[in-house]
């Protein structure tokens, strides 16, 4: 709904109760309440307290002093920080109002994970196969569509499902209600399965239904809000060719759908795990291949070491031999410690030598860092004792590694340390 029709109908219920001209807004307000909102706007961008929080816990030294004198500067939106999924910490991911907080916080590039339903529709989902954590669908008839129904905890058997965007059609899945991402795994009931949200996350904004999106809807909204756009093409949980649909097929809809909408290449930052994919948009549409970003979960496999380059499956200089122009490891990736101070990796050094550019994932992921922050500060975890950490990591990965872009859970944290060093 509108602004004005918003602020207009209170008026007209006390002083045009029965006239033609309120009814026929008070049903036209009601027809765009019932349609996905997906154009939005936002009015200003704003950090709200949790950056202040991080500083406040940050040991005393120059960076602290330097965030602490652009307390009072005006937040605008940033393309160093990016919306992990929108602003998953609190808001049901990959929804409208979860990015649409994730803009407020000025994200200036934000995230639509694509995968693809029954019909061959893109639709934004971080994996085929999460339906079952990070919405109803098993407390509803589309349970029995999923290809591991529902079974709960017994003994030493923890409760386990698995649902799929590809066993449904488009029309089925926009039945179906977002959630926070989250299962119980001790539950023996559906409707405990779909509880087990983290102590340190929210079901706040869960209360009221979030709006699940197709890719293209996302397009739509991104742009309305004034974002770029950085979507991931997810690998698949079937086989391809899936009914005829080839990876190569999947790879160009996800570009196809950016033409049709009339965004520019260089507005756009493809991302996929898969380095076929990346070399298909090289080859296939160079536009869009020279922004798009191998993301590295070169970790999976025994023995790899960011330290050691006798364990990568390809150089730096190879990749950038192969066309690419950007990856994406992890945080934890790009750092190591040297007498307790966070310093680049050799993964780091030689991408930068190799004249590549690094994108890293996720700030603020892995909950309160007073037990070493979990598996993205596990290259620091010996320095990782406070929330504090926070801006130190940050600023490591920006100004010693040189990182073009952090996502975050929360993007008014990157959004904070970016305006505060003059980050575009």
């Amino acid at each position: 709904m509108n602004r004005l029709t918003e602020a207009a109908i209170p008026n007209l219920l006390v002083n045009f109760r029965g006239n033609l001209m309120f009814r026929i807004l008070f049903f036209a307000s009601a027809a765009m309440a019932a349609a996905p909102a997906f154009a939005q706007t936002v009015d200003a961008v704003q950090y709200g307290p949790r950056p202040y929080y991080l500083i406040d816990q940050m040991s005393d030294g120059p960076l602290k002093e330097k965030l602490l004198s652009c307390s009072g500067q005006d937040a605008k939106p940033s393309l160093f920080s990016i919306g992990h999924r929108g602003a998953p910490m609190q808001f049901p991911e990959h929804t409208v109002e979860s990015n649409l907080a994730a803009a407020r916080m000025g994200a200036g590039i934000l995230e639509c994970d694509v995968t693809f339903t029954k019909d061959l529709e893109l639709v934004c989902r971080h994996a085929q196969n999460d339906l079952h954590t990070t919405t109803d669908i098993l407390a509803t008839p589309l349970g029995s569509t999923c290809v591991a129904p529902f079974t709960p905890a017994g003994g030493d058997t923890a409760a386990a499902a698995e649902c799929r965007t590809s066993e449904i059609t488009l029309a089925e899945y926009r039945t179906l209600t977002p959630k926070m991402d989250a299962a119980d795994r001790s539950a023996t009931t559906v409707e405990a399965y779909l509880g087990g949200t983290a102590d340190w996350r929210t079901d706040l904004y869960s209360a009221e239904p979030a709006t699940l999106m197709t890719h293209a809807e996302s397009i739509e909204l991104f742009k309305s809000l004034g974002a770029k756009f950085t979507p991931e093409l997810k690998s698949p949980s079937v086989d391809m060719p899936f009914n005829g649909f080839s990876q190569a097929d999947y790879a160009q809809k996800l570009v196809d759908e950016y033409k049709a909408a009339g965004i520019p290449a260089s507005d756009v930052w493809l991302q996929s795990f898969n380095l076929e994919d990346v070399l298909y948009w090289i080859e296939a549409e160079p536009d869009f291949g020279a922004q798009a970003v191998y993301l590295m979960d070169e970790y999976n496999i025994d023995g790899y070491s960011p330290m050691d380059p006798s364990t990568w499956p390809n150089t730096m200089a190879e990749l950038k031999s192969m066309g690419v122009n950007y990856i994406a490891p992890p945080t934890w990736m790009l750092v190591t410690l040297a007498n307790d101070e966070i310093v680049p990796s050799e993964l780091a050094l030689q991408a930068k030598a190799a004249g590549l550019k690094i994108i890293t994932w996720t700030i603020e992921r892995s909950g309160p860092l007073v037990r070493g922050g979990g598996w993205y500060y596990q290259t620091i975890a010996d320095v990782t004792d406070s929330d504090g950490v926070t801006y130190e990591y940050i600023d490591a990965l920006a100004q010693d590694v040189g990182v073009e872009g952090i996502f975050s859970d929360w993007p008014a944290t990157v959004t904070y340390y970016a305006n505060c060093m003059g980050l575009d």
